[in-house]
């Protein structure tokens, strides 16, 4: 089910998914997110993280997928007084969907290197011409989705779990993984429990996806019921 109320938030396209409650540690340096970042600091210090979509532009800059989660900023302070460059912690909370992509105020321009100092140049001249109160980075009008209140249970639990350890015991061949070292990998990441919830199943997925994009189609599961046969499907393949 979808709430009705929408807003206007920035939108940072990462090779990644967030999924709610996950930490996201980030580090900043193209001038656009930088911008980005003190706004954010200086209002709701949230924004919304999308895997970037390189079969479609916007200002010639990647396209997010439509569905993403909202970060909140919990601490931001500078990595390198000289570069500039932040480093910010966030962590995932509500799944949202886009209504309206709102486009930045500049194009990507040809060759556009945001690791170069000739980068970062060109895009502050560009800034500078069409006026620094525009804004760099993609917002969007958006809309919250209401998470999955249904429990996961204990059997359902064990049986995603049995699953992802043949796909990782597949994935070794031809060396061999025994029951010990996965306990102990599920054990690493937090992973056993006799009380699942939805986080645990999304950590789960995030340890035996090979591409963020397995992982969209998890965050974009709008029942227990399509989650639970996405999860099925990652680990099936």
């Amino acid at each position: 089910m979808i709430m009705s109320q929408t807003r206007i938030i920035p939108i940072f396209p990462l090779d990644l998914v967030l999924f709610p409650n996950q930490d996201l540690p980030l580090k900043i340096f193209e001038p656009r997110y930088k911008q980005m970042i003190d706004d954010c600091m200086i209002s709701e210090k949230e924004f919304g993280v999308c895997l970037s979509n390189s079969q479609m532009t916007v200002s010639n800059w990647e396209a997010p997928y439509n569905i993403g989660t909202i970060a909140k900023i919990i601490d931001c302070k500078d990595v390198n007084v000289t570069s500039g460059h932040l480093h910010i912690n966030t962590k995932g909370h509500n799944r949202f969907r886009i209504i309206k992509i709102i486009p930045p105020c500049i194009e990507q321009p040809a060759d556009y290197d945001p690791f170069s100092l000739d980068g970062i140049k060109k895009i502050d001249n560009l800034h500078q011409d069409i006026g620094t109160h525009g804004k760099m980075y993609i917002q969007a009008e958006v809309e919250l989705i209401n998470e999955i209140e249904e429990s996961i249970s204990l059997q359902e639990w064990n049986f995603l779990i049995e699953l992802w350890k043949r796909k990782i015991t597949q994935l070794a061949k031809p060396q061999s993984i025994s029951p010990y070292e996965l306990d102990n990998l599920l054990e690493r990441y937090y992973l056993k429990t006799e009380i699942p919830t939805l986080d645990y199943v999304y950590s789960l997925c995030a340890l035996g996806a090979s591409s963020p994009k397995e992982l969209q189609l998890i965050l974009e599961s709008a029942t227990k019921e399509q989650l639970l046969e996405k999860c099925k499907n990652l680990f099936k393949n």
